[in-house]
């Protein structure tokens, strides 16, 4: 968009003295006379090229004059950008991969689904989004990364803002194959989910990409009985870090207790409940059950509820002089106005003292 510097754009009303110009080259034409003896000569010279361009001093010299007018009133080219900062959340999905998260006591659409099923299932709308306006609404804007565990843990995706690639990896996740790798080892995947997080905080995969928090859902349907770090270990190095644990308990064994602990018989849970608890509570997290595939449906959308990243758009208007600022127009390439009438000045002024030499 051009416009013109206010209050500068009144000074376009001196256009028509840029006629002057030409009104006193074609006066000084009316008066300009040529004596020579021998008209024939003339005559039989015919008309040359200088003489059919003896109006382009003129007008060069009043496309200058207009161009310093335009040029005086201050043209503005305005470029209006906007930049969007997002402060987006980190977040580690740490998932059960126990040989016990084949059993199927899930039930989905009237038949029985395996417990890592459908936690893939509902995990990868957490990721992309649902339809409707009940369901989760995606993570478009946060960086997330996957960790599994069984035996041992493994960082299966680094965080990443391609949800895609989290996708794919959730969908070829399978539970642990034999008795050697099966185990639960919740410490060593949190701790392994944390030190993602924080190697993120450290290095930031996007500059324009700002962390404004970070976040471990875990997953489990037990109770931690391998590897090499307790899971209040891994909760201690994750409130350094200021990441917030939210844990799941997933299977029949936390349904039990949840409806043990409903009847009033169940005190502060089993002995996995407590340790998911007090990981929960200590980085400033919350622990769910989920009893069923809907309930933990609810769970991920309480979370989703709780963690939303904030993106700010910022618009910048700037401001081209175009009088002494060159421009591209229509993809050409203009130079300043200044500049083009020095060039017409100086093409005027050779012509006239060359071959355009007028007559007075």
């Amino acid at each position: 968009m051009i416009g013109f510097h206010q209050p500068s754009g009144w000074l376009l009303l001196l256009l028509p003295l840029a006629g002057l110009a030409w009104w006193r080259w074609s006066s000084v034409r009316r008066r300009a006379q040529v004596a020579h003896p021998i008209v024939m000569a003339m005559e039989e010279a015919g008309t040359s090229i200088p003489a059919r361009l003896r109006h382009l001093p003129a007008v060069l010299r009043t496309l200058a004059m207009v161009l310093l007018v335009v040029a005086i009133a201050r043209p503005l080219k305005a470029n209006e950008q906007s930049r969007v900062t997002v402060e987006g959340i980190a977040i580690e999905l740490v998932l059960d991969r126990s040989i016990s998260m084949g059993n199927d006591d899930f039930v989905v659409g009237g038949r029985p689904i395996d417990r890592l099923g459908v936690v893939k299932r509902i995990v990868e709308d957490f990721v992309v989004g649902t339809n409707g306006a009940d369901g989760l609404r995606g993570r478009p804007d946060d960086l997330i990364g996957l960790v599994t565990f069984a035996k041992h843990a493994d960082s299966v995706c680094p965080p990443t803002l391609d949800q895609g690639h989290v996708v794919q990896a959730l969908r070829q996740l399978r539970v642990a194959n034999t008795r050697a790798e099966d185990g639960t080892a919740i410490g060593d995947g949190v701790a392994l989910g944390v030190e993602r997080l924080r190697e993120l905080i450290e290095r930031p995969v996007d500059p324009s990409h700002r962390i404004r928090s970070t976040v471990l859902v875990l997953l489990t349907d037990g109770e931690n009985n391998a590897g090499d770090i307790d899971p209040a270990t891994a909760a201690e190095l994750a409130q350094t870090y200021g990441i917030r644990i939210y844990a799941i308990g997933a299977g029949n064994a936390f349904a039990r207790a949840q409806r043990s602990r409903v009847s009033g018989a169940g005190g502060r849970g089993t002995p996995a409940e407590r340790t998911l608890r007090d990981m929960a509570e200590k980085t400033g997290g919350r622990f769910f059950v989920a009893t069923n595939a809907s309930s933990l449906v609810d769970i991920y959308k309480e979370i989703d509820r709780l963690e939303r990243t904030e993106t700010e758009q910022r618009r910048y208007r700037l401001e081209k002089d175009l009088a002494v600022e060159g421009t591209t127009l229509g993809g050409v390439a203009v130079p300043a106005l200044l500049t083009m009438v020095f060039g017409l000045l100086l093409a005027e002024g050779v012509l006239s003292l060359t071959r355009i030499r007028p007559l007075t």
